[in-house]
């Protein structure tokens, strides 16, 4: 991995992006324009950037699927058909490096890349993500790779946006914005989709709503979109026959489907993390080579079920036209949920935005399937359940009800199904939200402490972790001690308590100074200190964050919290107390003020 300085991180070619800055500002001067005029100008060219991003994003998409099943075809001929095995792992041969030596945060689907830079970084994204990014997601949907698109062009809008912003040295949230205007670009661009574009951004990025940021992202989708159909074309992403509600009685079958779209949002979101979590315990295999043993398992897939590979589009389109049986339809959708978790979750780099239309699409298919048997001429055709099953899944694990009805809308066209969609979205989002609270974004950065809201890391606590902060080196006592013995050890000790441990090890109890004291008026110098010690121990565990124990603790009134290992509550890993997690508090705030000084 290269080891950049912070000015290095920010602008990799300061003294090219100085030139420009200077010339557009020589410019500026002569014309006299002001300066939100200047923001809508550069975000006129983030627009611009973002739609020929998206554009030659395809156009890379192509190439790859062209030399991997045509040109790989050929080479690994004496395989025979069982080629197709293989063509995922060569991908992941080059992914891997291509992403651990260049552009780290490249891996996996790349929003909450951008999230967690408009949150911590002032919108701040290294330039060469988009170049990372653009050929490693290529190489990973082209060689088979079950994921989407979207990601990787949101957060390469993104990175353009935010070297706008960086070259003209922007204040934080007006790179922010452009941040925001390069992703709607992306989306709009890439799917058609402009209004969809705007909310994705408002909804996903930046989690807010404000008229600048509004109108600036407004002209940068409108820009990339007129862009995208210039030279891609003005027809929808998926032609589907037009679907209309036979009977007012199926909006309580769409409504049972946005319940099952809402549980299956929150299964999709954690089998891909379970993923995740697998290969990043292989510690015998190097990070870069773990895409390689995700591209043979997609690939085995693949070779009895191609329907897998890639975005998967025609397949999606296949379900929406009522052209696919109810076994394939559930078979697939298991299997796409297995194959794009084992791809991000290996280290490939592409989106979960178009494998969630995949299975939303599955799932609705199969749910229109048996109600199409169940209630024969009072429901339409499974493709409109198909239909709606695609806005009702990317709801519940996107938690972004508005993204997912417009974009239903423009992918499709079809006003008529507005309704069913609506109600399915609605109670998908509902049902998720009531589940679990994370969304298939957010999940990620949560995970490493960090709680964003809005756009913003909301508690400076929740983003430190219990395994930072707390102390592992123990002084811990055993049941078999004596008050008195405790006693003494305490007038020696920098420690107002000890933990207690059982002859097996195990964590039994908690003793404290103020214990000690009340036993020893009591004149109970040679009691097993076990008899008055706190035995409902509240414990914590390493990856909590701060603010969780801290409500422990207060609740509780302790100064102390023994921290357990997760697959074995009852084994001592370490302790953090109230001054701990004081020191850490302020350490962390005069790390951000130093920061953003």
């Amino acid at each position: 991995m290269f080891k950049t300085t912070k000015g290095e991180e920010y602008a990799e070619s300061k003294d090219f992006y100085q030139n420009i800055k200077e010339m557009f500002a020589s410019i500026a001067n002569r014309l006299h324009i002001s300066d939100q005029t200047f923001l809508i100008i550069l975000s006129v060219f983030v627009g611009i950037g973002s739609g020929f991003a998206a554009i030659g994003f395809r156009m890379l998409i192509s190439i790859f699927n062209d030399i991997f099943f045509g040109s790989a075809k050929n080479f690994l001929a004496f395989l025979g058909d069982y080629y197709v095995i293989v063509v995922p792992a060569v991908g992941g041969l080059l992914v891997g490096p291509l992403i651990y030596f260049f552009a780290r945060e490249a891996k996996g689907h790349g929003v909450p890349e951008v999230m967690a830079a408009v949150a911590l970084k002032g919108g701040r994204i290294r330039p060469r993500i988009v170049l990372v990014k653009a050929f490693a997601s290529a190489i990973s949907i082209g060689s088979g790779g079950s994921v989407g698109r979207e990601g990787p062009i949101v957060q390469i809008g993104s990175a353009l946006g935010s070297t706008f912003g960086q070259i003209f040295k922007m204040s934080d949230q007006r790179i922010r914005d452009l941040v925001a205007a390069g992703a709607a670009g992306g989306i709009a661009a890439t799917f058609n989709a402009p209004i969809a574009g705007v909310f994705f951004a408002l909804e996903v990025i930046i989690g807010q709503f404000t008229t600048k940021t509004f109108s600036l992202i407004v002209i940068s989708s409108v820009t990339a979109s007129v862009i995208g159909r210039t030279f891609a074309g003005n027809a929808p992403a998926f032609i589907v026959p037009e679907y209309a509600m036979q009977h007012w009685g199926e909006l309580f079958l769409y409504a049972i489907l946005g319940i099952l779209a809402g549980i299956f949002g929150i299964v999709y979101i954690k089998v891909l993390y379970k993923f995740e979590d697998f290969f990043d315990g292989m510690v015998a295999v190097p990070e870069y080579l773990r895409p390689v043993i995700g591209g043979l398992a997609v690939g085995l897939m693949g070779y009895f079920y191609y329907q897998i590979f890639g975005v998967g589009y025609e397949t999606i389109e296949s379900a929406l036209r009522a052209e696919m049986l109810l076994g394939l339809m559930l078979t697939l959708l298991v299997l796409k949920l297995i194959a794009t978790s084992i791809t991000i979750g290996s280290g490939g780099s592409g989106g979960v935005f178009a494998p969630g239309l995949y299975m939303g699409a599955m799932l609705g298919g199969s749910f229109g399937v048996i109600v199409n048997m169940l209630f024969p001429g009072m429901t339409a055709s499974y493709g409109a359940y198909a239909v709606v099953g695609m806005g009702a899944v990317f709801a519940g694990s996107a938690k972004a009800p508005i993204t997912a009805i417009l974009i239903l809308f423009e992918m499709t066209s079809d006003y008529r199904i507005i309704l069913p969609l609506m109600i399915a979205v609605v109670i998908s989002t509902f049902t998720a939200n009531g589940l679990f609270k994370e969304t298939i974004y957010t999940v990620k950065l949560a995970r490493q402490g960090l709680k964003i809201k809005g756009g913003k890391q909301i508690d400076v606590m929740e983003g430190i972790k219990v395994q930072d902060v707390m102390e592992d080196h123990l002084d811990t006592i055993s049941v078999d001690h004596t008050v008195d013995e405790v006693a003494s050890m305490l007038s020696t000790s920098k420690h107002h308590g000890f933990p207690i441990l059982d002859k097996e090890g195990r964590l039994a109890g908690i003793v404290t100074y103020q214990d000690v004291k009340e036993a020893l008026l009591e004149n109970k110098q040679n009691a097993p200190v076990i008899q008055i010690a706190t035995t409902d121990v509240i414990t914590a565990m390493p990856f909590e964050n701060l603010n969780e124990v801290l409500a422990r603790i207060a609740k509780r009134g302790i100064g102390r919290v023994p921290v357990v290992d997760p697959e074995s509550p009852d084994r001592l890993i370490g302790i953090i107390t109230r001054s701990d997690i004081i020191s850490a508090y302020n350490r962390e705030v005069m790390k951000r003020a130093k920061e953003n000084s």
